[in-house]
C-alpha cells in the first residue's frame, strides 16, 4: 500500500510518454531571427529541464537569504538545551546538598538561558545552600520585579525573614502574598500565624475564617484557635478594667472550645467571683467531660473552699461521673479523700491511678501522694520514703505543658510558645514525644518546582513553624 502512490505516478508518466510517442509532431520556434525546429517530445523535455533548473536556483537563493536566521535559531536552540540541562543538574545538586556544584550550574544556566524566573530561583537556592543569605535575599528581591516570579520571591523572602526572626517583615510580606494569591492555603495559614504572634486579633480572626473556608485548617482547629484569641482578648479587657467585655469574651471562648482548660478556669473564676457558683461548677464539669486536668480540679476545689472536706468529696464524685476512668479523675478523688481523712478511699483511687505495690512504674505524682498517704494514715516513714524514692526513679513521666512544634517544656500555658513563638501549640501531655509541626509547612502545601525532564525536586523535612525552613533551601 505504501508503494501504490509511486506506482501510480510511474504509470502516469509512462502513459504520457506513450501518448506523445504515438502522436509525433513538429514544433517550430522563431525568436529574434532565429528558428528552431524540433519535435514535441524534445520540447516537453526542455520545458521540464528549465523548470528543474529554475526550482534549484530558487531554492539556492532562498537558502542564501534565510541561512543566517536558520543558523541563529539553531544556535539559540542548542544554547537553550544546554541551559535546561544545566538547570536540571543544578536542581539535582540542590537536592543532593552540593553547594559548589549548584552554584556552578546556576551560573551556566544564567549564561545560557534568557529566562530569569528559573535561573533566579536556582541561584537563590544555590546561595541558600551555600549559606550566603544576603545573596539569596538579593535574588528573591529581584524576583519581585517580575509578575511571573513575584509570588515565588515573596515566599523566599518570608522564609528568610523567619530565619532571622524578623516576624514584622514576614507579616508584611505575607500580607502582600495574600493580595497576589488570596486562595493559597499556605499563605492563609502562615498569615494567620504571624498575625496571632503580633497580637492582631481582629485581623487574625478574619484570616482564620478565610483559612477555614479554604480548608487550610480544619474546622476543629479553627474553633480552638478562635477560642484562644477570644481568651487573649478577654485578658486584655480585664487588664483595661473592661470587666463586662472580659466576661462576655471568655464565655464565647468556653462555648467555642469547652475542652480549652484555661478558658474554662478563667471563666469559672469570673463566675465564682460574681457569686454565680452553680454556673461556675457547670463550666468546670463541662471542661472535665472534654479533657480532665489537675488545674480544673484545683479550681473546682477552690469554688467550694468554704465547705467541709466530706462535702467537697461528694462534689468531686459528681465531677468524677463526667470522666470516671481517667487517671486525673482518680487522682482528684484521692486528693479529696486525703483531705477528708478517708484513707481507704484515697488508697483505692490511688491504686486505680497506678499506685499499687506491684506497679513498677507509677507516675511521680501518684508516688508522692502514696508517700503522703503512708505517712498520714500509719505514720510509716520508711514506706513513705520508699514511695518518694520510686517517684524519682520511675520511668513514667508526669504530664506537663509541652510545645507541639518545638518540644520545649513550659511552666504554665501561654498562647505563644516562649521558645519558638508558635501560636496555640502548648499541650498538656507527657514530655518526650517527637515534636510535630503545629501548622502545615509552606513547602508541604506548595507543589515542588518541576525540573525539565519530568522530575521534581524532593521536599525537605518539615520544621516546627508554618513557614520556617532548616539550613538547607526548601524547594519552591
Amino acid at each position: 500500500m505504501r508503494a501504490l502512490p509511486a506506482i501510480i505516478v510511474i504509470a502516469l508518466l509512462i502513459a504520457g510518454a506513450v501518448f506523445v510517442a504515438d502522436r509525433p509532431g513538429d514544433v517550430s520556434l522563431v525568436w529574434q531571427g532565429w528558428r528552431v525546429d524540433t519535435s514535441v517530445a524534445v520540447l516537453i523535455f526542455g520545458v521540464a529541464l528549465v523548470a528543474v533548473i529554475a526550482a534549484a536556483l530558487f531554492h539556492f537563493l532562498r537558502l542564501l537569504i534565510r541561512g543566517p536566521g536558520v543558523f541563529a535559531r539553531g544556535r539559540r536552540e542548542r544554547r537553550r538545551r544546554r541551559g535546561y540541562r544545566a538547570l536540571s543538574q543544578g536542581m539535582v545538586a540542590v537536592a543532593a546538598g552540593d553547594p559548589a556544584e549548584a552554584k556552578r550550574y546556576a551560573r551556566q544556566a544564567d549564561a545560557l538561558l534568557a529566562e530569569p524566573p528559573l535561573t533566579l530561583l536556582l541561584s537563590a537556592q544555590a546561595a541558600q545552600l551555600n549559606g550566603d543569605e544576603k545573596a539569596a535575599e538579593k535574588y528573591f528581591t529581584a524576583m519581585l520585579d517580575r509578575a511571573e516570579t513575584e509570588f515565588l520571591g515573596l515566599r523566599g523572602l518570608i522564609m528568610q525573614a523567619l530565619k532571622r526572626k524578623d516576624e514584622a517583615a514576614a507579616l508584611k510580606l505575607a500580607e502582600r502574598a495574600k493580595v497576589l494569591r488570596p486562595k493559597t492555603q499556605w499563605v492563609l495559614a502562615s498569615l494567620f500565624e504571624l498575625q496571632a504572634r503580633a497580637g492582631k486579633w481582629i485581623e487574625a480572626e478574619a484570616t482564620l475564617a478565610l483559612a477555614a473556608r479554604r480548608k487550610a485548617i480544619t474546622a476543629l482547629e479553627s474553633a480552638r484557635h478562635r477560642a484562644v484569641m477570644l481568651y487573649e482578648q478577654s485578658c486584655r479587657a480585664s487588664a483595661e478594667n473592661r470587666d463586662r467585655d472580659a466576661v462576655r469574651l471568655m464565655a464565647k471562648a468556653h462555648a467555642l472550645a469547652p475542652g480549652f482548660t484555661q478558658a474554662a478556669i478563667r471563666y469559672a473564676e469570673m463566675l465564682s467571683a460574681a457569686g454565680q457558683t452553680r454556673q461556675a461548677r457547670k463550666v468546670i464539669e463541662a471542661a472535665w467531660s472534654e479533657a480532665p486536668h489537675p488545674e480544673l480540679a484545683a479550681t473546682y476545689d477552690a469554688i467550694f473552699a468554704d465547705e467541709r472536706p466530706l462535702q467537697r468529696l461528694k462534689r468531686f464524685e459528681t465531677l468524677a461521673a463526667r470522666h470516671r476512668d481517667h487517671i486525673e479523675t482518680h487522682i482528684a478523688l484521692a486528693l479529696a479523700a486525703l483531705k477528708a481523712r478517708l484513707w481507704g478511699e484515697a488508697r483505692r483511687h490511688l491504686g486505680d491511678a497506678g499506685g499499687r505495690e506491684e506497679n513498677e512504674h507509677p507516675s511521680p505524682r501518684v508516688a508522692r501522694l502514696m508517700a503522703e498517704l503512708e505517712e498520714a494514715e500509719h505514720g510509716d516513714l520508711p514506706a513513705a520514703r520508699l514511695w518518694l524514692a520510686r517517684a524519682t526513679t520511675t520511668a513514667t513521666q508526669d504530664a506537663a505543658y509541652v510545645c507541639a512544634a518545638c518540644g520545649g517544656e513550659v511552666a504554665r500555658w501561654t498562647s505563644l510558645c516562649p521558645h519558638c513563638r508558635s501560636f496555640d501549640s502548648i499541650e498538656w501531655r507527657p514530655p518526650g514525644r517527637a515534636p510535630v509541626p503545629h501548622l502545615q509547612a509552606a513547602s508541604e502545601m506548595m507543589p515542588a518546582l518541576p525540573v525539565p525532564g519530568g522530575s521534581t525536586t524532593p521536599r525537605p523535612p518539615r520544621d516546627g513553624l508554618g513557614l520556617t525552613i532548616d539550613d538547607s533551601p526548601a524547594p519552591l
